[in-house]
């Protein structure tokens, strides 16, 4: 069977189905099509299903010409029924993994696409779990769903792992262009996944086993949360100095070695940074094995936002003689990174909710977000519309927060129009006139 499916993997002749056409499903249909294969991509949101049949891209990140280009290719179907499973060689599981309310994982996407998978499962088929999550998932809880089918991992089926790397918006990395990490625990499918990856990517990354490969993606991001921790720790002993911390990275830098600059914000944002650091620490309790370098990044970077309100408030005092309770605060971002309409995990959105528990009167502008998405955190915000931008409207409020560097954004309107900015992003570091109303936060 291994044999059999490494040569369609080969010739381009296998079938590629990926469940979960979101940031990390979308990008690797268009790749993986644009290799040659023949991509079944599987949602449960019908409208997503009629557009990319249609060749729209529902996800601003991704041209709406790319979209138009694989499903004119004759080598894309989107669908929501999960029978198609069974037509295909391969199937790679990129959904949700988020964190619960008591911030422990979340693996219910998992194990239902688990049971879909199952229901039709046969034999000679390669499983591929994308979704990052805590070492052990995938033959701890993914492999037992599967194996209900009666079909045995390694034997009857493949199962492996290999972490997605996707990063929306960025210009320089894409997904055929990053490196692919991949891990089974069997040699016949480390061998599948090197030949599945190595046609899609420039270059794979094989490791031991599943564990390891899971452990990598943790990695990746506890390195990130930990770091963006410890600059945010940095921006307030520095401000209490008089120092500016965007100079001081700016010019740290220069050096060429021994250093990586790491940005301090309003919070963290996106779906990876914010939660997967909390996959290992609740892992590492089963272990007896304390994580506190993890947690202190975690608590520095949570009560990020809580700090940026308190110089709000500050400032309100201090500047406009008056209080949060009742001023008109315009939040300006609402994405958690600049360029695009990610909004999930984004920290404006503790920080609009904070703003008005606190009695201010709140409203945002995102030219990237008209409206607010439903989210699972906050839902509450869904529906709520960006202003429509001008030097008159901006007039009307206290103070704008800015909390999404987007490019394009008139920020000498916003320093002309507001009597304070509060900036999170040093997004404003290139207004020259009215800088005394620009506040670093």
């Amino acid at each position: 069977m291994a044999a059999q499916l490494g040569a369609r993997l080969d010739s381009r002749e296998a079938v590629i189905a990926i469940i979960g056409m979101g940031y990390v499903g979308l990008p690797l249909a268009i790749a993986a099509a644009a290799a040659g294969f023949q991509v079944t991509g599987f949602d449960i949101d019908p409208a997503k299903v009629t557009g990319l049949n249609a060749g729209q891209s529902h996800l601003s990140s991704v041209a709406g010409e790319r979209v138009a280009a694989m499903a004119a290719s004759g080598r894309f179907v989107a669908t929501g029924d999960p029978a198609r499973l069974a037509e295909a060689d391969a199937i790679l599981v990129c959904v949700p993994t988020p964190l619960s309310r008591y911030r422990e994982p979340d693996l219910s996407f998992i194990v239902a696409t688990g049971r879909q998978i199952a229901a039709v499962l046969r034999p000679g088929q390669l499983v591929v779990l994308e979704s990052t999550t805590w070492p052990g998932t995938t033959n701890e809880v993914l492999r037992p769903e599967l194996e209900a089918s009666g079909l045995r991992a390694g034997a009857d089926f493949f199962l492996g792992y290999s972490p997605e790397r996707e990063d929306p918006g960025n210009a320089s990395f894409g997904t055929s262009t990053i490196p692919r990490v991949t891990g089974a625990d069997d040699d016949l499918t480390r061998d599948l996944l090197q030949r599945l990856y190595g046609a899609i990517v420039a270059r794979v990354v094989p490791v031991r086993d599943a564990r390891t490969a899971e452990a990598v993606k943790l990695t990746e991001n506890i390195f990130r949360s930990v770091n963006i921790a410890l600059v945010n720790e940095l921006k307030l002993i520095y401000e209490r100095m008089g120092i500016d911390v965007w100079e001081v990275i700016e010019a740290a830098k220069s050096k060429p070695f021994g250093y990586m600059p790491f940005y301090p914000g309003p919070g963290l944002g996106g779906h990876c940074v914010p939660i997967d650091p909390f996959y290992l620490t609740w892992k590492a309790r089963e272990f007896g094995v304390p994580t506190r370098f993890i947690e202190l990044a975690g608590e520095i970077n949570t009560a990020a936002p809580h700090r940026v309100i308190e110089r709000l408030t500050d400032v309100l005092s201090a500047r406009l003689q008056r209080s949060l309770n009742g001023a008109r605060i315009l939040l300006l971002g609402v994405a958690y990174k600049k360029n695009v309409d990610d909004t999930r995990e984004s920290p404006a959105f503790v920080l609009l909710e904070e703003l008005e528990r606190r009695g201010a009167e709140v409203a945002f502008y995102d030219p990237f977000v008209p409206v607010i998405p439903m989210t699972r955190e906050h839902a509450p915000l869904a529906g709520r519309a960006s202003i429509v931008w001008s030097a008159q409207t901006l007039a009307g409020f206290d103070a704008a927060l800015v909390a999404t560097d987007h490019d394009g954004v008139d920020y000498e309107t916003l320093t002309a129009s507001v009597p304070v900015v509060i900036d999170t992003r040093n997004a404003t570091a290139g207004v020259i006139a009215n800088r005394d109303r620009i506040v670093r936060a």
